[in-house]
């Protein structure tokens, strides 16, 4: 027998057209063949060939179908071994589930059948067995990288990380909204944009260019959209697409990326919203960390060695909070020399967030209260006099620079409406000031780019290798 919950598990998927050679074999994952606690006969895994060794007494493969960091070992006579069973290839394995001797396994299949059910052209494939190759080599191969070893852990890590933020929001009593990918507005100030077009560029006289009447874009920011809801609903959240055309190669920028967002209704503190920012950063990661131990671990060992100690400071700590004018005074007195010089009013670029981050002992960073000028028309004025400023915060996490940016909301109608009057955006907005004449409350919420978060919890450089399929300028493979 072997574990209760495997077993269902696999009575549930198991094929209603059993094998005649086999009738009563349960097909499990790799990953359930490694809970069983006890031997099992006549089990069916299906996966790809990690490794093959051929001795003269026995058979030895590995096997791994993306479910569990490590492989499932294969025993068998070496009769079983056909040309074709090669590393790469697809293969479906029948037989017993036996006690193992090797001390870093609780089971291994011992094989009565193993059929390829497509091989691999060995010579052609671009990975090797037990060859560790940069992030940027597979980055070329974005069709078959998801084979290799870092990548099945970033994507498990993915998955996980998507599964606890979705957890934390609902624990709190948050209602997920699906907001749209395609939007009339451009949540002005959050970056440029891709404009909609059918693909008929050919119109019609008389007929209106647009399919939608208006201008349509794809989504920079759920944002106000979020806004809406949260005349209705006192929390809520989205996850989901965003798009930006900006003609950046950079480490940090990608046109196509997940955006976690957030809005909170009945709040007059920027305290509460850094609050729940830093509770959603160390529970999600907690959540990984316990979930994805060997995923993570493979990380912090071979792509940044030093990532681990960080992550810990990272959730051992209490995040510091600083305003932008000490933080452009901490900038100021620096020993280092900036690219960009550090001013009041000037937005704060990536070294100069890297360098805050360093200053504070490389534990994450609030900065609050930004000028009123650097920021959109949505955010909340402060009224404090000649420096004015906005209720608006940063996020800086160290080797990241910026990985949440958020805000209270301007509730009040005149703020709001003398605004968008100088901005010329009134016409554009005016249900945006519906909003603050019908029921309105004091609210603010956040964004987090989810990238930008593997990044920080991995260690990973680039942030086009945490993502199944980068898309950015001069790229849009598959």
């Amino acid at each position: 027998m072997f574990g209760a919950r495997c077993l269902l598990r696999a009575l549930r998927r198991c094929s209603s057209a059993p094998c005649p050679k086999h009738p009563q074999a349960v097909r499990l994952s790799v990953r359930e063949a490694q809970e069983a606690q006890e031997a099992a006969a006549d089990v069916k895994v299906q996966g790809w060939v990690r490794s093959v060794r051929s001795h003269k007494e026995v058979l030895f493969l590995h096997i791994n179908d993306g479910s569990s960091f490590e492989s499932l070992q294969v025993v068998g006579d070496p009769s079983l071994e056909k040309r074709d069973l090669t590393f790469g290839s697809a293969v479906e394995v029948q037989g017993k589930l036996v006690k193992s001797l090797h001390r870093k396994q609780n089971v291994e299949l011992k094989a009565e059948n193993i059929r390829v059910v497509g091989p691999c052209d060995n010579l052609a494939f671009p990975f090797k067995p037990r060859e560790r190759q940069p992030l940027e080599y597979y980055r070329q191969f974005p069709h078959l990288r998801c084979r290799t070893n870092t990548l099945n852990a970033l994507l498990r890590v993915r998955s996980e990380a998507t599964a606890a933020i979705h957890s934390f929001f609902k624990d709190n009593g948050y209602v997920h909204i699906h907001t749209p990918i395609i939007t009339s507005n451009d949540c002005e100030g959050a970056g440029e944009l891709f404009q909609l077009r059918t693909s008929n560029k050919v119109s019609e006289p008389g007929e209106n260019p647009h399919f939608f009447d208006v201008p349509a874009f794809l989504t920079v920011s759920g944002q106000l959209h979020l806004e809406v809801m949260a005349g209705a609903f006192t929390h809520v959240f989205t996850f989901g697409p965003t798009f930006r055309a900006e003609k950046s190669q950079s480490r940090r920028h990608l046109a196509e990326f997940y955006m976690v967002e957030a809005e909170i209704s009945f709040t007059e503190s920027l305290q509460d919203i850094i609050q729940v920012i830093e509770d959603l950063f160390k529970t999600a990661t907690s959540i990984v960390l316990s979930k994805c131990p060997h995923d993570v671990e493979l990380f912090h060992k071979y792509v940044s060695p030093a990532q681990k100690g960080r992550l810990e400071q990272m959730l051992k700590n209490k995040f510091i909070i600083i305003s932008y004018t000490e933080a452009v005074e901490i900038l100021k007195q620096a020993p280092e020399t900036f690219t960009f010089q550090p001013e009041w009013g000037s937005d704060l670029q990536t070294e100069h967030e890297k360098y805050l981050v360093k200053h504070c002992g490389e534990v994450p960073v609030f900065v609050i209260n930004y000028p009123y000028n650097l920021k959109p028309f949505y955010m909340r004025d402060n009224e404090d006099g000649p420096q004015r400023t906005v209720a608006a915060v940063d996020l800086l996490v160290p080797g990241i620079g910026e990985l949440c940016g958020g805000s209270l909301r301007e509730e009040r109608r005149d703020f709001l409406q003398s605004r968008l009057e100088r901005l010329g955006l009134t016409h554009a907005y005016h249900w945006y000031l519906d909003l603050r004449q019908f029921g309105s409350t004091p609210h603010g919420g956040f964004g987090m780019g989810f990238e930008r978060y593997l990044q920080c919890i991995l260690g990973v450089d680039n942030i086009k290798d945490v993502i199944p399929f980068p898309r950015f300028p001069h790229s849009c493979l598959l």
